[in-house]
């Protein structure tokens, strides 16, 4: 969004230094004063006159503008001003010497006319360039035309994109069960119709995801009652080995329908949230699985201090439960370290198992996914533990990351925001 409007900014800034520029261009060709080859004629015509006057009858002379003296003023002698002078003289018929001075603090140039008796009849000449000090107020010009544009553009450009900040500030705002926060309709055009389709989307949204859970949920729970029937059908096949076939496939369907009714739940949970130790937690889950045989596959390195968050304790129990049966049966073990500082509690879970090929390392949280899908048969589960782990911990603000590890194995990294105390 900031790229948009700072591209829109410089567009609109550009445009009006362009236009500014042309006109300041066009203006000055137009008003310009008149070159000085074009203005110097009538300048000697002057001049001859006064020096005919000071040759004949000095005292005639005005006292203000008109001067002779001994010797012309000392400055810096402006050679093509003087060239153009001397020309004029000439052809008027009044060819001597004749320079143009520009004496030091002095605004105006001066024109020295040299007289047949000797000295020099002196007369101000008028100034017929810029001002004095033309380019630092053409500078100033300049900076008071971008600051101005500037301004004017970068306000410009929050006005266009303010809809598309709406939008962002939406999108930002997405719960993990997909709600958007309902939108004050309320501002400019513009910006009441873009609130009002973020809310209708809401809407349509949460609609979709109510309908979607409540399909999974009835198709979960109406599963049960036709595989009950197929279980006792099952009992009476006499054949104890297509029997036990058959029921080892309805024990995985009724693991695939349990594990679907429980993505539902968590993602419908409204437990309440309250300050979780994550390394008392993970010492109860690595004790509950040594429990049931997995001692020697899990290794818990536990930090000295707490780490704390907000979490709701079951859900979050749940969690980081999956994750590790995920090392342990998949990986041959698990290796867990807890870490922290100031505002985020990691938790890494690594294994030294065959890793994850990099084109499907992106879906494994996608519900039943498996690497390959003939592990079905021999590993336990219905293919929604990752699925489930990834729901519960995004509703408490965390993220979480699977990433092959160099050598060997996986890296399932889930990076907690740390409880305010």
């Amino acid at each position: 969004m900031n790229s948009l409007r700072n591209r829109i900014a410089a567009l609109l800034i550009a445009a009006i230094i362009a236009v500014v520029a042309l006109a300041t261009f066009t203006a000055q060709q137009t008003l310009q004063p008149p070159s000085p080859l074009s203005t110097i004629d009538p300048i000697a015509r002057l001049l001859g006159l006064a020096v005919t006057i000071a040759e004949r009858e000095p005292a005639l002379l005005p006292d203000e503008g008109l001067s002779v003296q001994a010797e012309p003023p000392a400055g810096h002698v402006d050679r093509m001003l003087s060239e153009f002078l001397g020309k004029a003289l000439a052809i008027q018929g009044n060819g001597r010497a004749a320079m143009v001075v520009r004496v030091e603090n002095h605004p105006a140039p001066v024109a020295a006319v040299a007289l047949e008796k000797g000295g020099w009849l002196v007369a101000e000449v008028p100034n017929l360039g810029p001002p004095p000090g033309g380019w630092k107020t053409f500078g100033m010009w300049i900076v008071l035309i971008v600051l101005g544009s500037a301004l004017v553009s970068i306000f410009a450009a929050r006005k266009i994109t303010r809809p598309l900040d709406l939008l962002e500030n939406a999108a930002e705002s997405i719960g993990p069960d997909g709600s958007l926060p309902h939108l004050p309709e309320t501002g400019p055009g513009e910006i009441r119709a873009t609130a009002r389709a973020v809310n209708t989307l809401t809407a349509r949204l949460k609609t979709a995801v109510e309908s979607r859970m409540r399909l999974v949920a009835a198709a979960g729970h109406d599963l049960r009652t036709p595989m009950t029937r197929m279980r006792l059908r099952a009992e009476f096949i006499e054949d104890d080995a297509e029997r036990a076939k058959w029921l080892a496939d309805l024990e995985e369907l009724d693991a695939i329908a349990d594990s679907a009714i429980m993505l539902v739940r968590e993602e419908v949970s409204q437990d309440p949230v309250r300050d979780v130790d994550v390394g008392k937690m993970l010492e109860e889950i690595t004790s509950e699985l040594g429990d049931l045989g997995h001692q020697d596959a899990i290794d818990f390195h536990k930090p000295d201090n707490s780490a704390v968050i907000q979490a709701a304790p079951h859900a979050l129990k749940r969690a980081l439960r999956n994750l590790i049966l995920n090392a342990v049966t998949h990986g041959k073990g698990a290796d867990i370290h807890l870490t922290q500082d100031d505002s985020e509690v990691v938790v890494i879970i690594t294994d030294e198992g065959p890793g994850i090929p990099e084109e499907l390392i992106g879906r494994v949280f996608e519900p039943f996914f498996r690497v390959d899908p003939a592990r079905r048969k021999s590993v336990p589960g219905a293919g929604l533990g990752l699925a489930i782990a990834k729901e519960i911990i995004e509703r408490f603000g965390a993220t979480i990351s699977i990433a092959n590890r160099k050598k060997t194995g996986l890296a399932q990294t889930v990076i907690f925001p740390k409880s305010a105390k």
